[in-house]
Order: structure tokens, then sequence, then C-alpha cells
């Protein structure tokens, strides 16, 4: 035991120096980068930039992906600021969503029998040794089932528990001043804790799929996989196997404007549904948790992450969309606690209506009408919402206010959005929103 627990310890203090040694290593880069500058012309200047910023993005994900758990998570999140990072950066972070070093073969094959008590060629009549997709907590294999059935097994990195929990350590000891003061709530950190450990729990995703499956199987043009419970466990899990391309790898195909905005009208819907009517969501929006295929429909995976929550998104899409708090003080009252909590104090909170509608004026201009997305914008716009969006949360987190489920909701919507802009998608929100409330089906009308 005491062996077992000074392993870990030097596990810990590893990662630990890794990530210190990295955030150095990028600032000495970043020094030296700004020195030659002083010798270089203006197009000089933006090609030295655009090779330091790839060969610093590449060394960020590799360094994330080598560590897994959660500073691979924090990868992951990254690839989703589009607002905030150049496409080179984007495209590296993303590759984090499906194409980590995944383990060796043979290390892959004992994790698997000391989950299931067999190796995979005693469970599967075929199984793949090399995964086609590895991530932050674990890596996928193709296989057949003894009857033939082509099924993908999920397989979970070794130790991948207590590594998430010394990551947070870390990153609790060095956030401690602003917990202490308050600016970062713990309940916060505890509650993104809570939600990276509950993904290594493979039983919980199991019942996940089940939820969704059932949920969505009126819905022909969306696919979730099937659980195969007598080859699964807390660190495996068998699914039916799910055809299609990741987004990146769909975009390459060149689906035409039509097809884009259907896939699109299709992904919001979805959003919709789950936000709408079960108010539990897939808690992962971003691009590596779908997959697309040429007639526009849609495969979703990887449910380790699923939230329940009691903010009503329609409320508060509404009073996006009429900028509602302007109505009353009740109405102002009601949309502040949605966003700081019933706790924050009314007239300080009133303080961050003028953020929020200088970010909102960007967004949805008032008087706009329906809420469309991927209609041509000015050149910049996105990082002007983004640093609106950015004053916003500086304000709530300078208060000492935040709203967990709130923010939550936020970041993913901020992901569907992230998917709509890569794909390229024009999509009538407001009209999606509308016929999910009222029971319809939204994709053919809006589409037809």
């Amino acid at each position: 035991m005491k062996t077992s627990k000074t392993s870990q310890k030097n596990g810990a203090l590893q990662r630990g120096f890794r990530i210190g040694k990295l955030g150095f290593g990028l600032v000495g880069s970043y020094l030296g980068y700004q020195a030659q500058n002083l010798l270089l012309s203006e197009s000089g200047k933006a090609q030295r930039r655009a090779r330091f910023q790839k060969k610093a993005s590449q060394r960020v994900s590799g360094e994330l992906g080598s560590l897994k758990g959660a500073a691979m998570k924090l990868g992951q999140l990254l690839s989703m600021q589009s607002g905030v990072f150049p496409q080179e950066t984007l495209r590296e972070f993303a590759a984090l969503q499906m194409h980590a070093p995944g383990m060796h073969a043979t290390l892959a094959r004992a994790q698997f029998k000391a989950s299931m008590g067999k190796f995979p060629e005693d469970v599967f009549r075929e199984f793949d040794p090399e995964p086609f997709a590895a991530a932050s907590l674990g890596q996928v294999h193709r296989a057949l089932t003894r009857k033939g059935e082509k099924v993908a097994v999920k397989i979970q990195y070794p130790a991948i528990r207590s590594a998430i929990e010394n990551d947070f350590k870390v990153f609790r000891s060095a956030t401690f001043a602003p917990q202490l003061t308050g600016h970062l709530p713990t309940a916060a950190i505890d509650e993104v804790q809570r939600g990276v450990m509950e993904e290594t729990d493979y039983v919980n995703e199991a019942k996940n799929l089940k939820y969704f499956r059932e949920q969505f199987e009126d819905i022909e043009w969306v696919t979730v996989p099937r659980v195969y419970e007598e080859l699964s466990s807390d660190r495996t899990l068998t699914m039916s196997f799910v055809e299609g391309r990741t987004l990146g790898s769909f975009l390459e195909t060149k689906p035409s404007q039509q097809m884009r905005d259907l896939v699109g009208a299709r992904l919001a819907e979805l959003f919709e549904i789950q936000t709408c009517r079960l108010k539990v969501l897939h808690a992962d929006q971003h691009p590596g948790n779908y997959l697309f295929r040429p007639d526009g429909s849609i495969g979703m995976i990887d449910f380790g992450c699923v939230k329940r929550f009691d903010v009503d998104w329609r409320e508060l899409r509404q009073f996006y969309e009429e900028w509602g708090w302007r109505k009353n003080e009740a109405a102002a009252r009601r949309f502040l606690k949605i966003i700081c909590g019933p706790k924050a104090p009314y007239e300080k909170a009133r303080k961050i209506l003028p953020d929020v509608e200088e970010w909102l004026e960007l967004f949805h201009p008032r008087g706009s009408g329906d809420l469309f997305f991927g209609r041509k914008r000015e050149p910049g716009l996105e990082r002007k919402m983004q640093a609106a969006w950015n004053r916003c949360l500086r304000r709530v987190f300078q208060n000492k206010w935040i709203n967990p489920e709130y923010t939550f909701l936020s970041r993913a919507d901020v992901g569907l959005r992230f998917l709509l802009e890569q794909l390229g998608a024009v999509v009538n929100l407001s009209e999606i929103a509308r016929r999910v409330e009222a029971g319809q089906k939204t994709s053919k009308a809006i589409t037809s």
C-alpha cells in the first residue's frame, strides 16, 4: 500500500512538473520569437508569427495529449475557442478529440482482461489491437462479436481516475488565492471535476446511452449506439459500431451548402430537444462526439458526460431574443438570478447588464427578428463577440457570482455554435426552437 501511494505521489509530481515545464518552455519560445521580430520586415513578421503559432500549438497539443485525463480535456475545450485562437491552433487542438496517442496493444489487452476477466480474443470473434480513436480517458477498438456483429470497444486508460484527481489537486493548489477570495468558487471547480470523473464510469455511460437511444428512437436521421451489457464493465464499454465521418473528414468531401444547412439544422434540433424537452444534455458539444454521413444523418457517440439541469433554457433564450430584462424590474431580477445565482445582490448584479448588452448587440441586435446563424458577418466580429463575452465572465467572477448551471448551458451553447461555424451552415435557430417547442419534427420542414 505504501509503495502504491508513493508511486501515485511521484506520478502526480511528474505530471505537475511536465505541465510547468511546458509553460516555461512556451514563455521562453515566445520571448525568442519577439526578439527576432525586431529584425524582420512586416511580411517576415507575419510568416514568423504563423510558424511560431503552429510550432507552439503542436507542442501544447502533443503534451496535453500524452498526459491524457484532465489535462487533455483542457485541450479539447480550447479547440472550441474560435474567437480566441488562430485556425492553425484550433486544428492542432481539434486533433485531440479522437487522435491522441493510444496505449500500446499489449497494455490495452491487459487492461481489457483486468476489466472483463478474459483477453479480447477469448471474447470476440475478431478484435483489432490498433485503436481507431483515442481521446482523453480511453481508446476505441473495432471488433466482431461471436455472432458477427460489428462493435466498438472502448477501453479505459490505466490509473486514469487517480491521474484526474492529481491534476485537480495541482490546479486547486495553483488557484488557491482566487478560491480563498471567492473569485473562483470552489463549487465551480468541484462541478468540473465531478463531470470529468463521471466520464470514467462506463456503467453510468451505458445508462446514458440507453436513455438517449430511447429518447431519439423515433428520429430516423440520428443514431445512438446500442450497449452490449454482457461485454461491458465499469472500465470497458462495448457498443454497436456507428458509421460516419468526423467533422473534418466530412468537410473534406466538400458537401453542398444545402447539405451543410441540413446537417446544421439537425444539430440545432437535437440541442433544442435536449435543452427544452428533456432537460438532459449531452454535455460535450464538440466535433469528436458526432459522426456525419453522406445522406445528412448523424451519429452521436461518447455519452460519458451527461447533465441534468433545472434552468429553463426557453426562458433564457427568450430573454436573449427580446432583451427581456428591460421590460420591468421583476424581469431584470429573474434574468440576473439565472445568470448570477440566487445569492447575488440585485443592485450590484445589475452592473453586469451593460456588458451583456454589448455582447448581445453583436450577437443578436435588437429588432433583428429571427436569429440566423452562418450568414456573412463583418471581418473580426467573432473576436469582438468573444472579447465582450469575456468581459461578462470577468465581471461575474470578480464579483463572486456564478450559477454553475448557467455556465454549463452557456458552454454547451458555445459548443453548438462552434459546430455550426465549422460547418458553414446557415440555420434559423429561432424557427427550429419554435418548432421543437410545438412538438414538430423541424429538420424536414425547415430544409424542404
